[in-house]
């Protein structure tokens, strides 16, 4: 409750005060659910979130308190003063993980378990956006631009020699933030899609893996042991986020790159494309994995054909979005 509580002060806010209070309850409200399985690498995962996350907090209250005695305002949309714009733009980089604020992340992903690491990679996400997207005619264009090559190129590379299912989906996480990043300036509304979008493949993957007890590469080449059709789709979702046409995670990239063409940005455009190649290869290799590598010894796991309903519905629901979302897009088109 205090998750959707803070996400909704900070998106519906018109004071910096009030966005500030939003993003300290979330911060607050997730720490407990880091922190719950009382493991080690969780208790050190909830205080690098909180060091983070407080650090970043204090750095957008100065911001605004920056610009509120320059000019007056403590309205979001009236950032104008220079020093707070580039504050501002570091406060959410850190509490985004953007490049080169990106390093607690994957570790804190890591130390938590897969439902905590599905809210940190989704909700958790969408209060700094929204603060992004409300601020955008403001921010420097050129910062934007080189950190969002920055974490598409650098969420493709350490992705690479990943063996941790949760490091990777992390560095998968930058790697979209970039994507999202380069387009805000000139057009807000697809950032957001893209970034929706990113939940919906995300969250189908989160819940797979959850459900099979995937956690690394090795554990990865056991699931079609247990669920096959789950295994058979899984594939296609991680190839989706991938952004492979037909599936769905293509979409956001061609309407992006279609964009950034028409800004005449075509060499940023082709950087960013060439960039998330590193990505997929990752992403074949998770596939490749999940479907036909076969274990190095046999399998003592039973074959769970008939999977709990409850949970059956809503992956299966998220998996079927996240795969054939694409033939809808010229609805989306007309809605926007």
């Amino acid at each position: 409750m205090s998750l959707l509580l803070g996400t909704t002060i900070t998106v519906s806010s018109n004071h910096w005060m009030m966005a500030w209070t939003g993003l300290e309850i979330n911060t607050l409200a997730i720490i407990p659910l880091i922190s719950k399985s009382h493991h080690p690498r969780a208790i050190e995962a909830a205080t690098k979130y909180f060091l983070t996350q407080a650090a970043a907090s204090a750095l957008l209250l100065f911001s605004s308190m920056t610009n509120a005695w320059f000019t007056g305002q403590w309205d979001i949309t009236q950032l104008t003063h220079p020093t707070s714009c580039l504050l501002l733009t570091t406060a959410v980089s850190i509490k985004l993980g953007l490049t080169p604020f990106h390093f607690w992340f994957p570790e804190v992903l890591q130390g938590s378990s897969m439902t905590t690491g599905l809210l940190l990679a989704t909700l958790m996400k969408f209060p700094p956006t929204a603060l992004l997207v409300l601020t955008s005619p403001s921010l420097n264009p050129t910062l934007l631009t080189t950190m969002a090559i920055a974490s598409a190129a650098l969420g493709g590379w350490m992705g690479l020699n990943q063996t941790q299912i949760r490091k990777i989906l992390a560095f998968s996480s930058i790697s979209h933030l970039g994507w999202m990043t380069i387009i805000l300036l000139y057009n807000p509304k697809l950032t957001l899609l893209t970034f929706y979008l990113y939940c919906l493949m995300t969250s189908a993957i989160f819940l797979a893996l959850n459900t099979t007890k995937i956690t690394n590469l090795a554990t990865m080449m056991t699931a079609w042991t247990k669920i096959p059709p789950l295994a058979a789709t899984l594939m296609l979702a991680l190839l989706s986020l991938a952004g492979l046409p037909p599936l769905t995670g293509f979409l956001p990239k061609w309407l992006i790159i279609q964009e950034l063409t028409k800004q005449e940005m075509t060499p940023v455009a082709t950087t960013i494309a060439l960039l998330s190649l590193l990505g997929l290869f990752f992403y074949l290799r998770l596939a490749y994995c999940a479907t036909i590598t076969l274990p190095p010894n046999s399998s003592n796991h039973m074959k769970q054909w008939q999977t709990n309903k409850s949970v059956r519905i809503p992956i299966s629901t998220l998996i079927s979005l996240s795969i054939m979302l694409l033939p809808l897009s010229p609805m989306i088109f007309a809605t926007t």
